[in-house]
């Protein structure tokens, strides 16, 4: 069944699938430019372990009289076990090759699959070859006889659109013509491999008929790259700008690379990736088809209209897949010209890089790629390790060497990722180096552990993998360093027999001396200090050296260009077995910053002391000032037909102490001035104004003017005499025999009038807060009092809460004035109990009730 012609499938004789190459490569093709029997192939007294293996060298036994260890056994049993699995891998693969060829014959010959076994061994005895060859042999006819059915199917399709579009003309001919036309063209870019030619037949012979103007064929590369194979209806300049696509680039062809159906776009006008052509055909539909045989996609079909695309009935749909298929053979056998960007970069010499590494100071592996048998990448070979080589289980490099690099360290594509990034590198050509890796390797199913430096690098068509494995004692030495460095601690060890000195650089620049210079004795410290210092150093000296006990001292350091700074030593002696002294050790740290800074903060809360006493003291003061004027509590006026109370409650916070005042007295008139004020801020200023302002309403009071014109001289006193300070107040004449009261307010909230069930504020009249204005005119108003009413004066401090508006708090203070007590001061007192207050604030509160 041979016939000449192009190939598609494993060849006879071959290798077949799952077989061993000499060089050691199991089911897999090693990437061109390793050596091909590099260290995979063991010395005959050498045992190679599976993944995780552990170190095994397996001695050669003469005789069989030198027996294996353990170790060595289990790596012996699982080298036996890897050849006996790639074995029955093979075996498996070329019977499943057997059994297609077998159904092939019984699709063939219209018989049973008995027959057809039959059939399949006579065959292959008369051919004098192997079965398994003689059915890679049926298996390639039947794939060469399958293009032909493509070919024959695009040509109906072909014919069946010429006889509805050229009515007028016989449908033979146009077929005909299409047929020899497209055969010509495929026959010859067949024969060439010639993807260019394919794309030119295509244009002219099948696609212009649909109204298309461009097409592309792209192959894909292994790392997801396009390249232009060949194209027609684009611009040279257009097709060169598009030759190469790198790996994750959105273009239209990748998207019909992914999709199995096929991408197609009306218009990329309004939507799409872009692509080659696409300011040639701005508005122009898209096609992408993926070409693919066997299952593989080798690339991509991608078609192109000068307009929207046209609707496509079943059978042009199925004419451009038979056109994606046809171009799939093709692209089997395509291979990049150079320079395009997407060829496979050369190889350098494989002893050059082994020699490179092999003078690294640092361990290094040499990897090339391994692909699986479908092309693609599946691990990398451990294809030289170097003279340093260093492995996280102490491993030696014969085991490493050879083996791939998931078998040797498996916990590679795990929690460190260093597979992918080893991937990646190979992919990007992008180097990659990461500080504090864990390299973990399975002994014994057990993982040990190490944290290393890795630097990956790709080298042409290899990766170089250097790893330099964390030393925990150079770590912590150098950990130590920075401490001292960052404490400003020097240490030191002299030996008192020797009367050898040893000090860390940090000392020296503690000192101010050069490394050079001889390091200080202990017994000459003294000429270095203070002298006011002198004695701590003694004592020092005296617990160390003679009582032979650890000792430190603070003292200060005077270095050689005079600078004085602040040292504090510490140090331990150390003794023989018979209790001598041998070796004296210690550190110094320079504690300056600290010294100055506890100097400051001592300074500081000296200061603040004084000030928290002044404060107190102020307070206090302006506390007795308040207390002298207005007492808690005033002795009762003794009015007739009238009962007056008064309360005053003092801020809790004695720093808040306010300016709030009240006044109740009988004047001459025979009317009773009620008076409640509120001057703003707090404190002794506050205090002092409070009392300006009630002595100067008490004054002017007894003019006889009414509360309006009092509000507006006092307004004046506020403005021009007591330094600018503003207050709210609100003033009232009662009137015993008229039972009425005349009232005014400067900003203030109005009285409160308490009547049977029912208790509300005055009508408000107009009036602005005093010490605001130069001169400023007072409302005043006049209320009718009957017999047990309550008038209530007040200060914000009885209802001001942060949370909650004044018209709420004046709304609470109304509800519980209602409740009337029997008596006047049990009325007030019940105010100031249920009182919401929360601003620590004054509060004054005046009330009469008329008899």
């Amino acid at each position: 069944m041979s016939a000449p012609g192009h190939p598609r499938g494993p060849r006879p004789g071959s290798e077949t699938p799952g077989s061993e190459t000499p060089g050691g490569n199991p089911r897999g093709t090693e990437v061109p430019g390793a050596e091909p029997n590099a260290p995979a192939t063991a010395a005959p007294a050498t045992g190679r372990p599976g993944p995780g293996g552990a170190d095994a060298v397996l001695p050669a036994r003469p005789g069989g009289a030198a027996p294996l260890s353990p170790v060595g056994r289990l790596a012996a049993t699982v080298d036996r076990l890897s050849r006996e699995v790639r074995a029955a891998q093979a075996e498996a693969e070329g019977r499943a090759l057997i059994e297609l060829a077998k159904g092939i014959l019984v699709e063939r010959l219209r018989c049973g699959p008995a027959q057809a076994a039959r059939q399949l061994a006579e065959l292959a005895e008369q051919s004098q070859v192997t079965p398994l060859a003689f059915a890679v042999e049926v298996i390639n006819q039947a794939a060469r006889d399958r293009m032909s059915e493509v070919t024959e199917a695009f040509l109906a399709a072909t014919s069946a659109d010429a006889h509805r579009d050229r009515a007028d003309v016989t449908a033979e001919t146009p077929a005909g013509s299409a047929a020899v036309r497209l055969r010509a063209a495929e026959s010859g870019a067949l024969a060439a491999d010639d993807t260019q030619a394919v794309a030119d037949a295509l244009l002219e012979q099948a696609l212009r008929p649909l109204g298309a103007a461009a097409v592309a064929i792209w192959a894909a590369g292994s790392d997801g790259s396009l390249t232009l194979a060949g194209s027609a209806g684009f611009s040279p300049a257009e097709a060169a700008r598009w030759r190469y696509v790198p790996p994750d680039v959105t273009t239209v062809a990748r998207t019909g690379l992914t999709e199995r159906s096929g991408q197609w776009i009306g218009s990329l006008a309004r939507t799409g990736p872009p692509s080659v052509g696409r300011h040639q055909y701005p508005d122009g539909g898209r096609v992408a088809l993926p070409a693919g045989t066997g299952g593989r996609i080798h690339g991509v079909l991608e078609i192109v209209w000068p307009g929207p695309l046209p609707p496509r009935p079943p059978q042009v749909v199925r004419q451009l897949e038979a056109l994606a298929e046809l171009c799939a053979h093709t692209l089997e056998s395509y291979s990049p010209p150079p320079g395009t960007g997407s060829e496979p970069r050369v190889m350098p010499d494989a002893a050059e890089l082994m020699d490179l590494a092999d003078g690294l100071h640092d361990p290094a592996l040499v990897l090339v790629p391994y692909l699986d048998v479908s092309g693609q990448l599946a691990d990398f070979r451990i294809q030289h390790v170097n003279k340093r080589f260093l492995d996280p289980a102490g491993r030696p490099r014969a085991v490493v060497g050879g083996a791939l690099l998931l078998e040797a360290f498996p916990m590679a594509a795990g929690e460190s990722e260093l597979f992918r990034s080893v991937e990646r590198v190979y992919a990007t050509g992008e180097a990659f180096r990461a500080r504090r890796m864990n390299l973990t390797a399975l002994v014994d199913q057990v993982p040990l552990s190490a944290v290393a430096d890795i630097s990956i690098s790709r080298h042409g068509n290899a990766v170089l993998l250097i790893w330099r494995i964390e030393d925990e004692t150079a770590r912590l030495a150098s950990l130590l360093q920075h401490a001292q460095r960052l404490g400003r601690i020097g240490g030191f060890e002299e030996n008192l027999l020797t009367a050898e000195i040893t000090w860390n650089g940090q000392l020296f620049d503690l000192y101010g001396r050069p490394r050079s210079s001889v390091p200080v004795p202990l017994e000459r410290l003294a000429a270095h200090t203070h002298p006011d210092d002198a004695v701590a150093i003694g004592r020092f000296l005296r617990t160390l050296l003679h009582h032979r006990r650890p000792a430190s001292a603070a003292f200060r350091l005077q270095r050689p260009e005079g600078v004085t700074r602040h040292v504090r030593v510490v140090a331990e002696p150390v003794l023989d077995t018979d209790d001598r002294l041998l070796v004296v050790r210690g550190a110094y740290q320079d504690i300056s910053a600290q010294h100055w800074t506890e100097v400051a903060l001592a300074a500081t809360r000296d200061q603040l002391a004084q000030s928290e006493q002044q404060a107190i003291e102020r307070n206090r003061l302006t506390l007795q000032l308040q207390h002298a004027i207005m007492p808690p509590a005033q002795t009762p006026l003794t009015v007739p037909g009238l009962q007056v109370a008064v309360r005053y409650r003092p801020a809790e916070t004695e720093q808040l102490v306010g300016g709030d005042w009240y006044d109740a007295v009988m004047l001459p008139s025979g009317r009773v001035l009620l008076c409640v004020g509120d001057v703003a801020g707090h404190g002794i200023e506050a205090a002092t104004s409070m009392v300006v302002l009630r002595n100067a309403l008490r004054g002017l009071a007894v003019t006889g003017a009414g509360p309006g014109q009092l509000l507006s001289w006092l307004n004046i006193v506020a403005h021009h005499l007591t330094g600018g300070v503003t207050a709210t107040a609100v003033c009232g004449l009662y009137d015993p025999d008229r039972r009425t009261l005349r009232w005014a307010r400067a900003g203030h909230l109005p009285p409160v009038l308490v009547r049977d069930a029912a208790a509300e504020p005055l009508p408000l009249v107009r009036g602005m807060l005093l010490g605001a204005v130069p001169e400023a005119a007072y409302e005043e108003d006049e209320a009718q009092l009957a017999a047990e009413d309550t008038l209530l004066m007040y200060t914000d401090g009885l209802i001001e809460r942060r949370d909650r508006s004044v018209e709420e708090s004046l709304t609470h203070l109304l509800s519980t004035a209602r409740q009337r007590p029997n008596t006047l001061d049990q009325h007030l007192d019940r105010l100031l109990t249920y009182s919401r207050s929360d601003t620590d604030d004054d509060t004054c509160l005046v009330g009469i009730r008329v008899g």
